[in-house]
């Protein structure tokens, strides 16, 4: 049994932002890239280690399709902070675009860009068509992609096919899942892995015990590194956060649905809204959302932590008006600094 005094504090890791861009109720895609810079310059100032997106098609109320783009618009308008894809789905790209597109964004930015791959499409099976035209490739190409992408970004005289810019770049490559199956090709290859608790709970401690245990040493991580995305909303008092979060069930419950809408505003009550089977299906994949006032999502941050002992936390903020997701993200960084809470 590990000695509790051995444990990691909310202190002694840091904290990442996962931004899925939300196009709000009534406003359009521009709106929301404004408010993804605002966001990102100011969790700049607060200390946050990394500013992710994520790859989303066909989704009303998500803006961040074009991923790559959007890092590029970010990291222009930031000077410090990390940014990356939380993440690229490969199966919608041939390796050598995402190389290139990559390596001229780590040319742009130099040492502030992320690679975060995914396997899932992102998306439905008709849209996945659309992307992709066809839908030949299987779970097995994964790997090879991946390994086809490090490639790219090694220096090898001898290859006829070089991304450029790209080759020689180091660009980090973490590999995303919900399931044990990135975990254990991201153990075996010995690169960071990142896991979806903020929507697939169920797999968590497995996929974390999977990495571990299959870890091998390489040339660009000598130990393992774990992050873990949660869903947190924190404000003033447990009953502010409480009704702010109900933004976040409405979208888990339109994604449960199948219903396509943009990110609604809070309501007085989710009664009515749902029945118990939804409601119950809607908490499930949001078992790691952490909701209240700063002493309430402190201890149960903490207690996460303590459960999985990761080495960074990357946060995801449903919250419809932009200065009460300012006010989460700040208080958060200050339960980090042990300046709250």
């Amino acid at each position: 049994m590990e000695n509790k005094a051995n444990k990691k504090k909310l202190t002694d890791i840091p904290l990442s932002i996962l931004d899925l861009v939300p196009i709000l109720s009534g406003k359009t895609a521009a709106d929301s890239f404004k408010t993804t810079v605002d966001l990102a310059q100011h969790a700049e100032r607060w200390g946050f280690k990394r500013y992710w997106m994520a790859e989303h098609h066909n989704m009303a109320g998500i803006a961040s399709s074009a991923t790559s783009i959007l890092i590029g618009h970010v990291a222009g308008n930031t000077t410090t902070i990390r940014v990356g894809s939380g993440g690229v789905m490969l199966p919608n790209h041939a390796p050598l675009v995402v190389a290139e597109q990559f390596g001229t964004l780590e040319s742009l930015y130099p040492g502030r860009i992320d690679l975060g791959i995914g396997r899932a499409p992102g998306t439905d099976q008709l849209t996945s068509m659309a992307l992709r035209r066809d839908l030949h490739g299987s779970v097995e190409d994964f790997p090879n992609n991946v390994q086809e992408i490090r490639n790219y970004f090694a220096i090898d005289p001898t290859a006829r096919v070089r991304a450029v810019p790209g080759e020689g770049l180091e660009v980090p490559v973490w590999l995303l899942g919900s399931s044990t199956y990135g975990a254990q090709l991201a153990g075996m290859l010995g690169l960071p892995y990142a896991f979806a608790s903020h929507f697939a709970p169920a797999s968590l401690h497995a996929a974390l015990k999977v990495y571990r245990e299959s870890f091998q040493p390489s040339d660009v991580l000598q130990e393992l590194y774990a992050m873990a995305c949660v869903n947190v909303v924190v404000a003033d008092t447990d009953e502010e956060a409480n009704h702010l979060a109900t933004t976040l069930y409405a979208s888990f419950l339109n994604v449960i649905r199948g219903t396509a809408k943009q990110m609604q505003p809070p309501v007085d009550s989710m009664d009515g809204l749902w029945d118990a089977s939804e409601k119950y299906n809607v908490l499930q994949m949001l078992r790691y959302s952490f909701t209240g006032s700063p002493k309430t999502v402190k201890e149960e941050m903490q207690a996460f932590l303590d459960e999985t002992q990761v080495d960074e936390i990357m946060v995801a903020a449903h919250i419809y008006d932009h200065a009460a997701r300012l006010h989460s993200y700040k208080i958060l960084s200050d339960l980090q600094k042990g300046t709250a809470g």
